[in-house]
């Protein structure tokens, strides 16, 4: 009995991301082709959040109360994201960036990564962790097939980053970007979450390090995503209010971006080792060359971060899905990715789902 209602909901499965396939006059193109969304939009980019759990509690991505963790058997096991991985690649994806929650603290992280770096066709992979694990860690990742780093920082003052993580651990963190600057991590990116009236005094402490240290800082405007997150109208403040306190540095020169660069304006300071970036989703948006998708921690896949859209990969993996029927789930999400989203500070728009397991 148990058999017939797997065939049945794979069926369904099958049909319905044939449906929506045919109904943009598409079919399941063959493998290698790069992919295109209805707005011209080549997708070569997926970023993974392989877990929701984490080690710190930042007030504006985890609700401070009630937060309910996922059970490890919620999550996509390894050989289950490998194998979406393959699928992608198989389909156009050329950059992976492993996310979470905190990617560091899930078991057997480093092992799955190598096997990750094997993947045919799979020629970059990222990771973004909030660098509390990075020192014991950067030697093995950079044997792994890492080598770039993303490291969320929102403060400079040790007492301040309790304040915001809640907890004590600053200069673990700082420890982390001395390591990874040590053993030639490039580029190291530190993105700063920027908050009117708790870290904008800091901004031109952050980007005057740039002047000294081959690093990005990155200033990403505060977004209201999560029912739960601590999200503050009053603490907002645009990449533009930035560029203004950053002034008495000198003026910023654009830098050029390159083909697989993400959605930061780049700029650099005279005589700087560094750069200065800004990501700017609510002032200014990059929604018509986004070019990525996001695998959650329970197994969604979202064609945008800021809407609550998605496709469960998890149940079709465990109900014995095809490659190809896979294969057909991931190119409709991508042909239902949005031209763009509506969410401006005065509106939250349609993203209630937690930050943690998206993935940041």
């Amino acid at each position: 009995m148990t058999s017939k209602i797997i065939k049945h909901e794979r069926q369904a499965m099958k049909q319905e991301a044939g449906e929506e396939l045919s109904e943009a006059g598409l079919s399941v193109p063959p493998m290698g082709t790069p992919l295109t969304d209805m707005f011209a939009r080549s997708i070569s980019y997926l970023r993974i959040s392989l877990t929701d759990h984490c080690n710190l509690r930042c007030q504006y991505c985890t609700p401070q109360e009630g937060r309910i963790k996922l059970a490890n058997e919620e999550l996509l096991r390894y050989e289950e994201i490998l194998r979406v991985v393959r699928l992608a690649v198989s389909l156009g994806i050329k950059k992976i960036r492993l996310t979470g929650g905190e990617p560091l603290v899930r078991r057997e992280v480093l092992s799955f990564i190598k096997e990750l770096a094997q993947i045919p066709g799979l020629n970059d992979i990222r990771l973004t962790t909030n660098g509390v694990l990075l020192a014991d860690h950067a030697e093995a990742l950079r044997d792994a097939g890492i080598s770039k780093l993303n490291i969320s920082l929102d403060t400079l003052i040790p007492e301040r980053f309790q304040q915001i993580t809640g907890v004590d651990a600053f200069a673990k963190v700082w420890a982390g970007i001395s390591k990874a600057r040590e053993l030639g991590f490039n580029p190291i990116k530190l993105n700063i979450v920027a908050l009117k009236g708790i870290n904008d005094d800091e901004f031109i402490d952050f980007a005057r390090l740039t002047l000294m240290e081959p690093l990005q800082i990155r200033f990403i405007e505060f977004m209201p995503i999560g029912a739960s997150a601590l999200w503050d109208k009053s603490k907002y403040i645009s990449s533009q209010e930035i560029m203004e306190l950053l002034k008495p540095l000198g003026p910023l020169a654009p830098v050029e971006a390159k083909r697989m660069d993400g959605p930061a304006r780049v700029y650099r300071l005279a005589g700087a080792a560094g750069s200065v970036g800004f990501i700017s989703p609510i002032s200014h948006h990059f929604c018509d060359r986004c070019n990525r998708l996001r695998l959650t921690s329970e197994g969604r896949l979202r064609s945008c971060l800021l809407s609550d859209q998605e496709t469960d990969l998890r149940g079709s993996l465990r109900s014995g899905a095809s490659d190809e029927e896979i294969r057909a789930l991931i190119i409709a999400a991508i042909l239902s990715k949005p031209k763009g989203h509506t969410i401006s500070p005065d509106s939250a728009g349609d993203c209630h789902g937690q930050m943690s397991r998206i993935g940041g």
